[in-house]
């Protein structure tokens, strides 16, 4: 019988995840996997009270102690369809920004784009859970999450999918989330589990959209296509060039502390 305690993960049970923790409990008899909201895993991993997490980009960067621990990870090498800016006039006209609650690595992302191609960096507001876009007054909204995958009502200027644009603007994929690991964190062969566990998720996509579809109020092709076309599960070469010019960008607007050494080369990569 095995005396250590079980490692405790923690991830999101938002659709962009279902792929990276499918059969995580066949793969990683060791763990105990804990669903929650993404500032409260960065918030338990923090202290402790989580060993991995599945984390915003963002929250990896303000912590050097933390390590990458899996080549899976939730990323996009075009448009990404869950993450966009709503507009009421050209972009060059924003002065007010209104953030949905969700991903700071989504507002930082937007703040960096806003700021490297139109020196804007406007005055942000909240936007409550609950309000619609018709109940701000904010220049440009940012939604996040099924929010943006349903077409708001109301007539907008620009429409920006922020992977897309991050991604013809860097020429790079843009990273949102992996797998990280608190300093001293006994892995006991978690990080081989969660790669399994992505691989077998991604073999059984379709599985995946049959079940989560209608609970999502999207159709089995929309949720087919945005699992398969619109993310990518696989933090390779690429990927970390691009996480790596996330973290340069973000730091030089001071969303991130200046000089970690992100050891992203010393992940296992693929694809």
């Amino acid at each position: 019988m095995n005396a250590h305690p079980k490692l405790r993960i923690g991830a999101v049970s938002y659709l962009n995840t279902k792929p990276l923790i499918y059969g995580i409990e066949r793969f990683a008899p060791q763990a105990e996997l804990v669903l929650d909201y993404p500032s409260r895993l960065a918030d338990d991993l923090a202290r402790g009270r989580l060993d991995v997490a599945l984390i915003p980009s963002i929250e990896f960067f303000h912590d050097p102690t933390y390590s990458i621990v899996s080549n899976a990870c939730i990323a996009c090498r075009g448009p990404v369809l869950s993450v966009k800016l709503f507009s009421r006039g050209p972009i060059e006209a924003i002065r007010t920004l209104a953030l949905d609650e969700g991903s700071r690595t989504s507002v930082a992302l937007l703040r960096i784009l806003l700021a490297e191609r139109y020196g804007v960096r406007p005055e942000l507001k909240r936007l409550p859970v609950g309000d619609s876009l018709a109940d701000s007054d904010a220049d440009a909204v940012l939604l996040i999450g099924d929010r943006a995958m349903h077409s708001p009502a109301g007539r907008f200027n620009v429409v920006w999918d922020l992977g897309d644009e991050w991604c013809r603007w860097a020429e790079l994929p843009f990273v949102f989330a992996m797998w990280v690991a608190r300093a001293g964190a006994e892995l006991d062969g978690l990080d081989a589990a969660l790669a399994e566990a992505r691989d077998a998720g991604v073999a059984h996509i379709e599985e995946i959209a049959d079940r989560e579809a209608a609970p999502l109020g999207l159709t089995r092709p929309q949720c087919l296509s945005y699992l398969r076309e619109n993310l990518y599960f696989y933090l390779g070469p690429r990927e970390q060039r691009g996480l790596e010019l996330f973290y340069r960008k973000a730091s030089q607007l001071g969303l991130a502390p200046t000089g970690v050494e992100l050891g992203t080369s010393d992940c296992r990569t693929s694809g």
